[in-house]
């Protein structure tokens, strides 16, 4: 995405300015593109993401371009730091700048209610950080992505699995971003499943790595102070297993009996896992995700019923794409 950087940064804030007027809202250190396809009826949408600094945003990102483009939607495409304030202008002018429907990675999904008051009614497709389901509206506010729960469990069923179903386990777990849908989730199911299945987990470190090798494995770092056993690592993200790993190396552990368990199936976790470092990971579906968004928001934009998009929820709160585990048996078919 580097090549067109000076050229993206100039138009996403030629388009924040468009559409909140004389105030140009982060811009100086934004990088973005905007592209639209041939149109689809009166199809419009408004595409927010925080950043794409982690490399399953970014991925989801480029996910959802290209799905517009194959499916014949005008898109623009902005990022907004994950500043509520600049999502809520961005949004409160949407409808009047001619948009039919919003896609939104929002920085913070408890600022949700703030989002659908400011919409003026305009549909909005959440991604990659779950709204409350009290904060969606069938239909109208929804969310699209994949069941975090379900990345946990999988990855707690596989380490038991390799390990021989132990009653007890000493365990790391290096969270995301605090307070993001995918790193409760993902922790949540990780704990829960060990116990449903009989294990006794001793965790002797959990804390936010925040998507980060780099903070993976200085928390890695950290935790060797304490002089405690680990027999297994659950990371909320590729990205934190692979730093996890390096901290493996660095005290000379042996990585191929101690796990690390990523999420997101990224190219780097699944070349990891082919080299024998990273144990598992759980792909979450960034082409199927950014097909069911932008699909849901022509759909919605266009005033029809949700229930056309495979996955949609009985409620229509949601359009669910499934997670799938990875492990060296077929790794080298992900990417």
């Amino acid at each position: 995405m580097g090549n067109n950087h000076m050229i993206r940064k100039i138009t996403t804030c030629l388009l924040t300015a468009v559409l909140v007027g004389s105030s140009i809202i982060g811009c100086s250190s934004n990088t973005a593109s905007s592209g639209g396809g041939g149109s689809a009826g009166s199809s419009k949408i408004l595409f927010m993401m925080t950043d794409v600094d982690d490399n399953y945003r970014a991925t989801l990102t480029d996910a959802i371009m290209a799905a517009a483009k194959s499916q014949g939607v005008a898109i623009d495409y902005v990022e907004t730091g994950g500043n509520a304030e600049t999502e809520a202008n961005l949004i409160t002018s949407a409808k009047a700048s001619g948009y039919t429907a919003i896609i939104l990675r929002p920085g913070d999904a408890s600022t949700a209610l703030q989002m659908n008051v400011a919409s003026n009614d305009l549909p909005i497709v959440y991604v990659n950080n779950q709204p409350s389901d009290s904060h969606l509206e069938g239909g109208k506010y929804i969310f699209v992505g994949s069941d975090e729960y379900q990345a946990g469990q999988y990855q707690a069923e596989y380490v038991l699995k390799q390990l021989g179903n132990p009653k007890t386990l000493d365990v790391i777990i290096f969270e995301g971003e605090i307070g993001h849908s995918g790193t409760i989730g993902r922790t949540k199911s990780v704990k829960e499943t060990l116990r449903a299945n009989g294990c006794a987990a001793n965790y002797v470190f959990v804390d936010t790595a925040n998507w980060s090798d780099v903070e993976a494995r200085s928390k890695f770092a950290i935790f060797m102070k304490t002089g405690q056993n680990v027999d297994a690592i659950f990371c909320n993200n590729d990205t934190m297993a692979l730093g996890a790993v390096q901290g493996l190396k660095d005290f000379g552990l042996d990585y191929s009996k101690i796990p690390v368990a990523g999420v997101d199936a990224t190219a780097d976790g699944c070349a990891s896992i082919l080299a024998g470092e990273m144990a598992f990971t759980v792909l979450q579906d960034a082409k199927g995700q950014g097909a069911a968004a932008v699909e849901a928001a022509k759909v919605l934009g266009s005033g029809g019923d949700l229930s056309s998009v495979e996955g949609t929820s009985e409620d229509k709160k949601y359009v669910w794409v499934p997670f799938a585990p990875v492990d060296k048996s077929n790794a080298a078919s992900i990417n």
